[in-house]
């Protein structure tokens, strides 16, 4: 084992630890805990075992259900993975046990109180699965089970997940009904912490970039090398507001340069790289829905996006291996997708983005698209949304930021001609 593997190892089981520490902060609040401890915490309530050993139990049952979801080959392949859970879980249990006492302290009576330990707990639960996520090692005995599953039946893993949620919290009801005459373990924060922590990991994970040195060698994170010559390739993205004329931009761009325009090729390349269809990737590839219903459903937040199940995830992942492969290819200009972000270890990337007026751009969408007049307005914020929220999700940065581009055009005012000779200039 080198290093940078027993650092990953280090990291993964300091983020259980603050994993099992937010949880019980949640538990503690009063208001229901997390949907995954939410039987564990209520058996604790009846029987003489803590809720920690309740949940290397529970944890354990999960492996042997695994297996019955588990080909041979899948098993063969995760023969790691799988046996590594006996540790995880081992921890994790004690972990839980361990904070309990240390929070014994904690009982807030006042609503507000036990509101605002709700929300640290989620703050605390969402810097450990960003953790996780950021040591990529390994996974807990209920992430992995879900996995199975979805891998088996051939289902999203966010579905597979809510169903599993789901299941638990029923069964939880149900115990605390049989045996407690009342529902305790489930309330209003167990809702909460579902919610709110898929959102928390997204926006706290891009601080924990400074990690990546400590745990990834330096031949894994140096950026791409210039061509043979000594002069990198110029490669430009151009990131635009639905309507302001981007894509035609883009084709202009490279006609002047003698360059590859890359837009639509890359859903072909993608298709082909995920195993997806076209159709799904021409119909997925900037649609978003509402953040919490996309963490709610879709969203693997306790995997990195290589190695996550969600469609949606694999479908980001394939498209910016496209375009940097097509970027490694030579000088080109690739429209959208998230190129920016997709390059940002790229030599000579000029970054643009391209926005108008929403008159304009309406009158666009009408006279140059197709799109009917009395649809435009709503078309023109639906798609500029969907683009804003996508961007934002994947890349933890702001869309319309203009501190992320190298040129800011506004077609509004500015001619696409005359755009097009500020983009060649630039790239030159």
């Amino acid at each position: 084992m080198d290093k940078y593997t027993l650092r990953r190892y280090i990291l993964f089981f300091i983020s259980l630890f603050i994993n099992a520490f937010g949880i019980v902060f949640i538990t503690k609040a009063l208001l229901g805990t997390s949907p995954i401890t939410s039987v564990t915490y209520v058996l604790s309530m009846f029987t003489v075992l803590t809720m920690g050993q309740w949940t290397i139990l529970l944890n354990l049952l999960f492996m042997l259900l695994e297996l019955p979801f588990m080909t041979r080959q899948y098993f063969k392949e995760s023969k790691r993975m799988y046996f590594l859970q006996v540790p995880i879980t081992l921890f994790f249990g004690w972990s839980i046990d361990l904070s309990m006492g240390i929070l014994e302290w904690l009982a807030p009576s006042m609503y507000i109180w036990q509101i605002a330990s709700l929300v640290v707990g989620c703050v605390i639960l969402a810097i450990g699965i960003s953790l996780e996520v950021k040591a990529n090692i390994a996974l807990v005995a209920g992430e992995f089970f879900v996995g199975a599953i979805s891998r088996r039946i051939r289902k999203e893993f966010g579905f597979v997940k809510l169903g599993f949620d789901i299941t638990l919290l029923v069964i939880a009801c149900a115990l605390s009904w049989f045996f407690l005459d009342g529902i305790y373990g489930v309330r209003e924060g167990t809702v909460v912490a579902a919610i709110a922590v898929g959102p928390l990991v997204h926006f706290i994970t891009p601080a924990f970039k400074v990690l990546d040195k400590w745990i990834t060698p330096a031949s894994e994170t140096k950026v791409v090398a210039p061509a043979d010559n000594g002069i990198s390739p110029v490669v430009i993205t151009i990131a635009r507001e639905f309507g302001s004329g981007g894509r035609k931009l883009g084709q202009m761009v490279a006609g002047k340069l003698g360059i590859p325009c890359y837009d639509k090729k890359i859903i072909e390349l993608t298709a082909q790289q995920s195993g997806l269809t076209e159709r799904y990737v021409s119909d997925n590839e900037q649609d978003m829905s509402p953040l919490w219903i996309n963490n709610l459903i879709f969203q693997n937040y306790e995997s990195s996006l290589e190695h996550s199940l969600s469609s949606r995830d694999a479908l980001f992942v394939a498209e910016c291996k496209v375009i940097r492969d097509l970027a490694s290819r030579g000088a080109c200009v690739i429209v959208g997708r998230c190129a920016d972000f997709a390059l940002k270890d790229f030599h000579n990337v000029k970054k643009v983005f391209c926005y108008s007026d929403f008159d304009s751009e309406m009158n666009r969408c009408v006279e140059e698209y197709g799109v009917p007049r009395d649809k435009a307005r709503d078309e023109v914020r639906r798609i500029n949304r969907a683009r804003e929220t996508h961007y934002e999700h994947y890349t933890g940065k702001k869309w319309r930021e203009m501190h992320n581009y190298d040129l800011v055009v506004n077609t509004a005012t500015t001619s696409l001609d005359s755009a097009c000779a500020l983009i060649a200039s630039l790239a030159k």
